[in-house]
């Protein structure tokens, strides 16, 4: 009997597609990939954003294809996602709201910047303070913009095109929020 069970776990293991299915970062499960819209995303990479010596939130970023490129991941045509899972205690919105305004001053000249300011005022309204294990995704959607959710809860959409690659900048630009969390969102390990 034991021989069979063993015989019939090997079986099972043969028959398995072969990859990963989810990646552990910090405790925190990422799926490899994810459905938006009618397009299946492959994780491009995660990583840690760390503040001092504080881990903040596991970043993943979502693409229809992987990329090592940082320009290549912003400029990608088709939808997208950044998903934030938090570690810390709790992030307050203005923490968040400060995050994203540094992000993006830092990441562009101050004429883009001057331009993505509306977008901005109206992004930042969408925010509250979260806490540990609340996860934020920001999703691009094609013809529809960004869309900001908490838990799973929709607060919100940016219309148009031009926001999202400017929001990716904060991770992936010349300047990021944190540059380990810029090599693990573009699967540099």
């Amino acid at each position: 009997m034991n021989v069979r069970i063993k015989y019939v776990s090997l079986l099972l293991l043969l028959f398995l597609p072969i990859g990963v299915y989810a990646q552990d970062v910090a405790g925190v499960t990422v799926p490899e990939q994810v459905k938006l819209t009618d397009t299946t995303l492959k994780l491009n990479g995660a990583g840690i954003r760390s503040k001092l010596f504080f881990d903040i939130y596991v970043g993943a970023l979502y693409l229809p294809e992987k990329t090592t490129d940082a320009e290549s991941a912003i400029n990608m045509p088709g939808p997208k996602r950044v998903l934030m899972h938090f570690l810390y205690k709790e992030v307050s919105r203005e923490n968040l709201i400060d995050g994203w305004n540094d992000g993006l001053q830092n990441n562009h000249s101050s004429e883009q910047f001057k331009v993505l300011e509306t977008k901005l005022e109206t992004f930042n309204q969408l925010f509250v303070t979260v806490k540990r294990s609340d996860h934020i995704t920001l999703d691009y959607l094609p013809g529809i913009g960004t869309r900001v959710s908490i838990n799973d809860q929709i607060m919100g959409n940016i219309p148009g095109e031009e926001f999202y690659p400017a929001l990716l900048r904060v991770w992936l630009g010349k300047k990021p929020a944190d540059s380990d969390l810029k090599k693990g969102m573009l699967g540099d390990k």
